[in-house]
Formats: structure tokens, sequence, C-alpha cells
């Protein structure tokens, strides 16, 4: 599902809502999380999941194309780890 979709869906299920204010609050709660994810912060919603940093430490990597030795600089990742409810919900058989 993109991020149009889920406006589109949002706005569906809520006739009530103009879509204009539906995107504002999905970019706005978007915004939120990748703030906080650049602050070093983790977000957490519970039942779904939390959204943290990973930090990948520098690196001597391979270029699969020539074999050459390559280094790779240190990077942060965002990660994210599915929560309880969410994974039950998902494996329902």
């Amino acid at each position: 599902m993109t991020k149009s979709e889920l406006i589109l869906r949002l706005v569906e299920t809520n006739p009530h809502l103009f879509q204009r204010d539906v995107e504002s609050v999905v970019s706005t709660v978007f915004e939120k999380i990748t703030e906080a994810l650049i602050r070093g912060d983790r977000v957490e919603l519970r039942g779904f999941g939390a959204f943290s940093i990973k930090h990948r430490e520098a690196r001597v990597g391979r270029n699969p194309r020539t074999g050459k030795s390559v280094s790779v600089a240190s990077k942060c990742i965002p990660f994210f780890k599915t929560g309880k409810l969410l994974r039950e919900k998902i494996n329902i058989s």
C-alpha cells in the first residue's frame, strides 16, 4: 500500500473528513516519526511495532563486479520491529 492509497482508504472509511485534512495528518505522522529517528529516538506504536535506528560500523567490502576491496563508510539505517499483536494477526491460520 502506498501513501496515497492509505489516504484514499482513510477518506473512504471516514466520509466526514476532507481529503486534504487526511493528507495533512498522514504527512505529519510520517514527518514526526522521521524527525524522532533523526534525533536518535525510538518510536513505538503499541500493537503495531517500533521504529529505531541501527548503526553500521565502517567496514571493508568487496565490489562484486571486479572483486576489489572497497571501504564502506559507517552509516545509520532505519529498522522496524513488528509488535506482538501485528505478528499474531498476520499469522492467524
